[in-house]
């Protein structure tokens, strides 16, 4: 059993684009998502996964490591996770991860998982709100050799090498006991998470990636070059690790759109437009009827 401050825990989040301002440009025509047009947000329940894991560790003790695998924008939601309280950061960014499907993006995370060495717990949310696909989770498990225990509300006990975790279910709660290391899928009903630290927000300010230090140093001309920014970042510890395909034991066929089995066949775009309105009696019957009718003209089903 790791010492009371020697855990390792690792938590995967994503940057993904606000499903809420979907438009019609948001599908490339090879079926890919065109994030460039949509605003990026923090994947909700990857925020439930980060809170989780930040709660263990403030009740055991350890050591909180975030992954993500993004391009080179996503930075932000590592530096969101230092603001939180996270120790460290890495981001996983290359052009050969491009187009991945769950398959590719989670043999990729498995990767980086190893290249960071013994671990604990990895936490991450159940699923993305782009994809809702909750397949990422699960099949890093595999590809580790690791258990796994989806739909965790909560850590109830922790008991030499063993972990009890809640399960949220449709139909109630379960309880489960297993071997640590493990990997647990985060629900949003989990927790609250917490608000940036405004204490940490400044300490953690000029955290960056190699690729915003032209952005930083327009922001804060006061480092006159790249070089001198790389000196202060360094002294503070606040450059923020980039992993590529080239720092991870990888084969490259297994990255990106060509290690990506699952295709898109067809899309359909679907424009709702208000041309007229209806009144719905306000009783049972009135919504159940409304149903029926969106579901036979197939805007819902």
């Amino acid at each position: 059993m790791p010492s009371k401050q020697g855990y390792k825990l690792v938590v995967l989040v994503k940057q993904v684009p606000d499903t809420h301002n979907v438009t019609s440009d948001a599908m490339t025509k090879d079926g890919t998502m065109n994030r460039a047009v949509l605003p990026a947000i923090f994947n909700p329940e990857d925020l439930n996964a980060l809170e989780m894991a930040l709660q263990f560790k403030e009740r055991y003790g350890g050591e909180v490591t975030v992954l993500t695998m993004g391009p080179p924008k996503a930075a932000e939601v590592l530096r969101e996770s230092l603001y939180r309280g996270a120790d460290q950061v890495v981001l996983i960014t290359d052009k050969k991860f491009a187009g991945a499907d769950t398959l590719a993006t989670s043999y990729t995370l498995k990767s980086a998982v190893e290249k960071l060495g013994a671990f604990d717990l990895i936490f991450c949310g159940r699923q993305a709100i782009d994809g809702d696909t909750a397949q990422v989770g699960p099949q890093t498990a595999e590809k580790l050799g690791i258990p796994q225990i989806t739909y965790a509300e909560s850590i109830v006990e922790l008991s030499g090498n063993d972990i009890v975790v809640q399960r949220a279910l449709d139909r109630g709660m379960e309880m489960v006991k297993c071997a640590m290391p493990c990997l647990l899928t985060v629900v949003a009903s989990a927790n609250r998470p917490r608000p940036a630290s405004a204490r940490k927000h400044i300490a953690y300010k000029l955290a960056a990636t190699p690729f915003e230090y032209q952005d930083v140093l327009q922001k804060w001309p006061e480092f006159e070059s790249i070089e001198a920014l790389e000196v202060h970042l360094a002294e503070r510890n606040l450059q923020i690790p980039v992993w590529t395909a080239a720092d991870l034991d990888v084969e490259e066929d297994k990255l990106g759109l060509e290690g990506s089995p699952t295709q898109v066949y067809k899309i359909n775009f679907v424009v709702l437009e208000a041309k007229e309105s209806k009144e719905v009696s306000p009783d049972h019957a009135g919504v159940e009827a409304l149903v029926q009718e969106l579901i036979q003209e197939y805007i819902v089903g």
